[in-house]
């Protein structure tokens, strides 16, 4: 999907930076991009914008969820694409030697590219990643300075022995952010057979991964005590979590109103995907943001050291129209986990709570719910209803 930066209001700047440019210079912060299409020849693209200095925020999305999405975008659109083409197979060519580079660092890179024609100026939009600017194809890229490696990312660099999904635990473990570990990924930066990931199979496969590796442990803890309700309203967006004192279990819905980024109809679209204890053998109807939940719901019940059957909505309002990446539900359920929740006895009592918030109502969301009825409180909840 694409926008013309004619349509774009907040960088309306940007169309002058980029004309007629065909060497660009910046500080990338640092950002890639490896594509899908035509897979296993793919685009691979270092990115940047035509700025220098700290330019860290404008591909970070874990210093995303205080900002107005406005905000976010305008770093997004000032990040040019420069195209070469590559051969996923091939982690030794030039191309790939480069992003491997850039990968590996957790601060801005001055890069420069020399494009072989002006970039055409338009966004691009995916529901995984976050949008890019304006993009051309590129003859070369230069490193002109770096800083250094973390030494964590340089062990398992260098570790080739090490299988990929090793190296990832061993990252987050030592608190490399997850946006640096999905660019590691992608790059390929781990592992024992080394190759080019696409940026969006990449994110996804990191949540995933992640989100895995810590349930291993939310398993093993006692459940909680009660019900725990967690909510946050956010860029036309609410988020709601139903923590219940039952053993592991998960569940992501999401209500897109008319008028909003997937859903061009005259009806409210209700959408619900789950998993029991022993987690799902197949790939989730609901695509990356399940598992951008879930890493998020994982991660808040290994801070507390307790498990629990996790049901966790979302209603994206009339209105919000821009697909901005999974970045976006994973941050703004960590900022909603990161609150107070409020705790019940009952389940009854805590959807009377949530329905005095829900706008969508929330007979509908138990209608849907597949976790609730397997729950085996099915009549109860009838009967609140």
């Amino acid at each position: 999907m694409f926008c013309s930066l004619q349509r774009c209001p907040l960088l309306p700047a940007l169309r002058m930076k980029v004309a007629n440019v065909r060497e660009l210079f910046g500080s990338s912060p640092p950002s890639i991009f490896v594509g899908r299409y035509g897979y296993p020849k793919v685009r691979v693209c270092p990115a940047l914008p035509p700025v220098t200095g700290d330019t860290a925020i404008y591909d970070r999305p874990e210093m995303w969820s205080g900002l107005p999405v406005e905000k976010i975008l305008e770093f997004r659109y000032s990040m040019v694409l420069g195209q070469f083409k590559a051969d996923v197979r091939d982690s030794n060519s030039k191309e790939a030697e480069i992003l491997q580079e850039l990968s590996l660092y957790d601060m801005p890179v001055e890069i420069e590219v020399n494009l072989a024609k002006p970039p055409v100026p338009r966004t691009s939009f995916d529901d995984v990643l976050p949008p890019f600017g304006p993009s051309a194809p590129a003859k070369s890229v230069r490193i002109c300075s770096t800083p250094r490696v973390p030494k964590i990312v340089e062990r398992v660099y260098y570790d080739t022995d090490l299988r990929a999904v090793e190296a990832m635990k061993m990252l987050y473990d030592r608190g490399l952010a997850v946006s640096h570990i999905q660019k590691l990924l992608s790059a390929g930066s781990l592992g024992r057979e080394r190759k080019l990931v696409p940026t969006r199979w990449a994110i996804t496969a990191v949540d995933d991964t992640i989100s895995k590796h810590l349930i291993q442990d939310v398993r093993q803890y006692e459940t909680i005590d009660k019900y725990r309700v967690f909510v946050l309203k956010e860029a036309k967006n609410l988020f709601m979590a139903l923590l219940c004192p039952s053993p592991w279990s998960f569940e992501w819905g999401e209500a897109w109103y008319p008028d909003t980024t997937w859903n061009r109809s005259r009806k409210v679209a209700v959408l619900t995907d789950s998993e029991g204890f022993y987690g799902r053998t197949s790939y989730a109807s609901l695509g990356g943001c399940y598992y951008s939940a879930r890493l998020a719901t994982a991660e808040y019940l290994n801070h507390i050291r307790r498990q629990a059957a996790a049901i966790v909505w979302r209603e994206i309002y009339p209105g919000f129209k821009v697909p901005v990446g999974v970045w976006f539900v994973r941050e703004m359920l960590r900022k909603m986990y990161s609150g107070e929740g409020k705790e019940f006895d009952s389940v009854e009592e805590a959807l009377k709570y949530l329905s005095s918030i829900s706008t969508l109502g929330i007979e509908r969301w138990v209608r849907t719910s597949k976790l609730i009825k397997s729950a085996g409180r099915q009549r109860t909840l009838w009967e609140f209803l």
